[in-house]
């Protein structure tokens, strides 16, 4: 589910992008807009999402994540113009913001409590798994990116019919006792600006990394898909996120991971000529990204315990609206200062979130 959503549905646009700009001629501003749109329909699903599940159960909001990605990734597979395509591209960002709360509830009412935080940031570890799973598709299609995300699509659909007998449809009383939004603090305000600010920096590579090693190495379909396959397989490391934080405390795991973030949009935006270091870089941003979300994800669920979708959502809901925010202005910057000045400048957007601490939030070992 994690793997179509987020891999396919909202990731996978960023690794086509330079196939699809050759044949809808797309101006930076535009792509920026469109990717952005991405982001957006994200946020608004997750606003919804965690009520929704709530109040219809994990099941429901599952199956209904995958048939929207299908839709989404279908319209985008037969887009006649930019139009259609940017419509396309917001309804598939939509299935992402309504696939993970379903699945923090799920986890709340079948797992046992001492392996929440492991089993969570393990599904969150499904995005590198689509991104994986992408670049292959986008190396063996070329130029014919419409029929890679038909089958994109057809994924989408097989994986519905697969949540629809798997997904547990009730996800327990506490989950259900309690509604309304959640109570504002000071470990939410923290973890919403560093989350903000980290989806933000992100945007430079999920919406223009293939753009980037483009215009550094000259490389083409290929060269792009492999830095999508570096970056996903890189990024099941983030997998681990729960045991980490448990082991060494949330406020070290989130440093040192903005750090691998910034290094590796960095390595990749302005490594002209040497390939390794973009790879290299690539891998960086890979882990780190993952590693990231799993923290925001354990951030989330440890301040609203009784309820682990909105948790969840808040944290994943303030990286996507960075990346709403983030993918237009650097479309917009790129457009008048330097590709490199631009990606400097976003991988300097970490800085600010290292300085936030989660403060009195306790984990528990997994």
């Amino acid at each position: 589910m994690i793997a179509v959503c987020y891999g396919f549905a909202r990731f996978a646009f960023g690794l086509f992008l330079p196939r699809i700009d050759a044949e809808l001629s797309l101006s930076s501003d535009l792509a920026g807009a469109i990717s952005g749109g991405s982001f957006l329909g994200y946020c608004i699903a997750i606003i919804a999402a965690a009520y929704l599940t709530e109040r219809f159960g994990a099941r429901a909001v599952a199956v209904g994540a995958a048939v929207i990605a299908a839709t989404g990734m279908a319209g985008i597979a037969w887009a006649p113009s930019t139009a259609w395509l940017a419509a396309s591209v917001l309804l598939a960002g939509l299935s992402t913001g309504l696939a993970s709360p379903p699945m923090a509830a799920a986890v709340a009412a079948i797992v046992r409590h001492d392996r929440q935080d492991a089993t969570n940031t393990f599904i969150n570890a499904g995005t590198s798994a689509g991104v994986v799973l992408s670049g292959p598709v986008a190396l063996m299609m070329g130029s014919q990116w419409r029929v890679g995300f038909a089958i994109f699509a057809a994924v989408a659909f097989a994986v519905a019919l697969l949540a629809a007998f798997t997904v547990p449809k009730q996800t327990g009383p506490r989950e259900k006792s309690v509604g309304g939004l959640p109570a504002f603090n000071g470990v939410l305000g923290r973890l919403i600006l560093a989350a903000f600010l980290m989806g933000a920096s992100s945007t430079s590579l999920w919406s223009f990394g293939s753009q980037l090693v483009s215009l550094q190495l000259g490389w083409r379909s290929a060269g792009a898909s492999l830095l999508w396959v570096v970056i996903g397989t890189a990024g099941i490391a983030g997998a681990g996120a729960g045991m980490l934080t448990a082991r060494l405390g949330i406020d070290l795991v989130h440093r040192v991971f903005l750090g691998a973030l910034a290094a590796g949009i960095l390595l990749v935006g302005t490594s002209s000529n040497m390939p390794a270091l973009t790879l290299g870089g690539g891998a960086l941003f890979g882990a780190a990204y993952i590693m990231l979300t799993g923290v925001y994800l354990v951030w989330g669920i440890s301040a609203q315990p009784e309820r682990p979708a909105t948790g969840l959502t808040i944290g994943f809901l303030t990286i996507a609206m960075g990346q709403t925010v983030g993918a237009p202005l650097f479309g917009f910057l790129a457009g008048r200062l330097t590709m490199e000045g631009t990606v400097i400048a976003f991988a300097l957007l970490t800085l600010p979130a290292g300085l936030l601490r989660a403060g009195s939030t306790r984990f528990k070992p997994c």
